[in-house]
């Protein structure tokens, strides 16, 4: 079956999100992404695509840092609030979406209680890909829960498969 180049995109899913957070001048803002990857080892560096026009992405630009944090499935209605709100109209986005943070260990980014895994990012440089932003950060310090050891035991981490957008996201769910 032929597939309109317009869905590509879907091919790639399910996927776990991230979650991209910023804090700049006081504002504190986040959004759940999809489009990541470890772009290289040594440095170690991760890529994020996210709308440009987003005010998550302009305040990761703006503070020249952002962290990634990967979070249980439990945080689901947490990520939709998420992806449907705003954060110019919040000042802090994480705490009206109910997510207690405190600063980064290595660089000034919210770093989120309690999230399975987070890396603390400091933007080496950007480039305008198509209708997205290429985010691409160097990994000051990364941390993860005990549910990590080398690899990701998903007995104990339960993550967030993300499988599209229609009204809401959508995700695999247990039976």
């Amino acid at each position: 079956m032929k597939v309109d180049p317009k869905l590509i995109h879907r091919l790639f899913y399910p996927q776990v999100p991230a979650l991209l957070s910023a804090g700049f001048k006081g504002r504190i803002t986040a959004m759940p992404v999809v489009s990541y990857a470890a772009v290289s080892d040594s440095p170690p560096l991760v890529a994020v695509a996210c709308n440009p026009e987003g005010f998550t992405c302009k305040l990761a630009v703006r503070s020249k840092a952002f962290s990634l944090s990967f979070l249980r499935k439990d945080y689901l209605a947490t990520f939709e609030k998420l992806a449907t709100t705003s954060g110019t109209r919040e000042k802090d986005k994480l705490k009206a979406a109910g997510l207690k943070h405190g600063p980064g260990s290595e660089l000034p980014v919210p770093v989120i209680e309690g999230a399975e895994a987070t890396l603390e990012c400091r933007l080496r440089s950007k480039a305008r890909m198509g209708d997205h932003l290429l985010l691409v950060g160097r990994v000051e310090a990364a941390y993860a829960s005990r549910a990590f050891s080398e690899f990701w035991d998903f007995r104990a981490y339960r993550p967030i498969l993300y499988t599209g957008w229609t009204d809401r996201m959508t995700t695999y769910r247990d039976s």
